[in-house]
């Protein structure tokens, strides 16, 4: 039978023809380190800042991880287009019961270590530079910032995840949406549930083209390629290897746009914000696994036992080794 794993109906659809041909590959050839700060004191990063070194955010110690090898992209095509993604009848069944008595686990994520700076992309050398450059330096460059940290090394965009939760406060997921806007993905890391759909929307009057890859720290999977889609969409059945639940999104026409995507299967989950802050909440007394995952740095794992009415207070954290 092989590996049982996740089965995924991704489903795209076109409802305005675009006519326009796919060009250009997942190369970059005009990608380059740019000199962009890192988020300093809750500010995002200025294209072109003067500023060209990585920087490096205070030791705050914490546990060191493998890094995730990154591999593969997603991507996206056509004017107006819907991604949906749910999980087939391999998964396990999360059973909705009243929480009494429930816990709380709250904490930050935090990186230390040399951060890299963001990547840098000539415009000109890519299709539609013109509508794209509405976001840029001013200069004829965008910027892919791929670790959001601020001066303290609070990190933003990390998923933490308590897993073997079988049982526990309900589950109602919304769907999950991801757009396309001014030739970027939004948000960067996007959680969905292994049983509920994710919806990407290009909003931008531009074609872009879409592919779906799965990895982990063993390599990645091709899991859906649509170089050009036509007229009525079209749906394709994919397999993810078991364990597999990071996604990651690229457009090939334009290299700069790129995102994530998590899978869970509970509702025990937070994705960090811009002060790195977490809370999960109404965790049924047990002993579980905590997983914190983010797309470049990788995961960090540890056990998590809570009891009746308890709060725990956390503090993870990253090393960064580029």
């Amino acid at each position: 039978m092989g590996k049982q794993g996740r089965r995924f109906l991704l489903k795209v659809v076109n409802r305005q023809g675009s006519g326009r041909k796919s060009i250009g590959g997942s190369s970059s050839p005009g990608s380059r380190r740019s000199g962009v700060k890192l988020l300093s004191d809750g500010v995002k990063p200025i294209p072109g800042h003067p500023d060209n070194r990585h920087r490096k955010t205070s030791d705050a110690g914490g546990t060191v991880v493998k890094r995730y090898v990154r591999t593969g992209f997603w991507m996206m095509a056509g004017v107006l287009q819907v991604l949906t993604t749910w999980l087939g009848p391999d998964a396990w069944a999360y059973e909705s019961v009243p929480v009494k008595e429930g816990a709380t686990v709250r904490g930050t994520v935090t990186v230390t270590g040399t951060i890299p700076i963001p990547k840098e992309f000539e415009l000109r050398r890519y299709p539609d530079h013109e509508y794209c450059s509405k976001l840029s330096n001013g200069k004829g460059y965008r910027f892919l910032t791929e670790v959001w940290a601020r001066a303290d090394g609070s990190l933003k965009d990390a998923v933490v995840v308590v897993e073997g939760v079988e049982r526990g406060k309900p589950f109602p997921f919304t769907e999950a949406k991801v757009e396309a806007n001014l030739c970027r993905f939004l948000p960067f890391v996007a959680v969905i549930s292994d049983t509920r759909r994710i919806t990407v929307v290009n909003q931008d009057p531009v074609p872009h083209d879409i592919q779906g890859y799965a990895s982990d720290q063993t390599g990645g999977d091709v899991v859906f390629y649509r170089p050009s889609l036509q007229a009525g969409g079209t749906s394709d059945l994919v397999q993810l290897v078991k364990g597999r639940n990071a996604f990651t999104m690229q457009c090939s026409l334009h290299p700069y746009m790129q995102n994530w995507g998590y899978a869970v299967d509970n509702p025990y989950y937070a994705v960090t914000d811009a002060k790195g802050s977490f809370s999960i909440e109404d965790l049924p007394p047990g002993t579980y696994r905590l997983k914190t995952w983010h797309p470049l740095l990788g995961t960090l794992e540890r056990d998590l036992t809570v009891t009746a009415n308890q709060t725990v207070s956390l503090e993870l954290s990253f090393e960064a080794q580029f």
